[in-house]
């Protein structure tokens, strides 16, 4: 019965999709956060169309989805256009991509230096040992240098009192 209410659904939302795409059942979400995370930019409903709707080859799945993308690409090179122009939109664009830029840095130099912090650590804790294990050497020898001292004068102060 459960396989049977299973196939009900999959028949039904395979008939409310509107164009063949290349997912499977990934969900386009996931599909948007692998890109993401692989190219280091935020993907676009439009740029997620474009991939979702594509062969390995590059070409597109169906006509219908080669026209949607021509027009698509057309609406955005028309906008890109009218951002050009707009020298405003352009600088905000510049800054945008600045302060990513600026963001990497950071987080890269933080990484640097939370593992130069580590890396000082375990070197000062290194010296610290190493320190220590003088200073007891030190003080052992002290020890047995003043004890044959004080050995020395004894036995000089019993030869001068025979």
């Amino acid at each position: 019965m459960k396989g049977e209410d299973r196939e009900r659904v999959e028949i039904s939302s395979k008939q409310k999709q509107k164009f063949t795409h290349t997912t499977g059942s990934k969900s386009f979400a996931c599909v948007a956060e692998a890109k993401e995370l692989s190219s280091g930019q935020k993907v676009r409903r439009l740029q997620l169309f474009d991939i979702t709707h594509r062969k390995k080859d590059g070409s597109p799945m169906t006509s219908e989805a080669g026209e949607i993308m021509e027009k698509l690409n057309d609406k955005k090179a028309e906008y890109e256009a009218i951002a050009l122009n707009d020298s405003s939109l352009a600088a905000i664009h510049a800054f945008e991509t600045k302060v990513q830029r600026l963001k990497d840095q950071m987080a890269q130099m933080q990484a640097s230096t939370v593992g130069q912090i580590a890396q000082l650590k375990v070197e000062a804790a290194l010296i610290k040992a190493e320190v220590q294990r003088k200073y007891e050497e030190l003080q052992l020898q002290l020890k047995k240098e003043a004890a044959a001292r004080e050995a020395e004068q004894n036995k000089k102060y019993n030869e001068l009192q025979l």
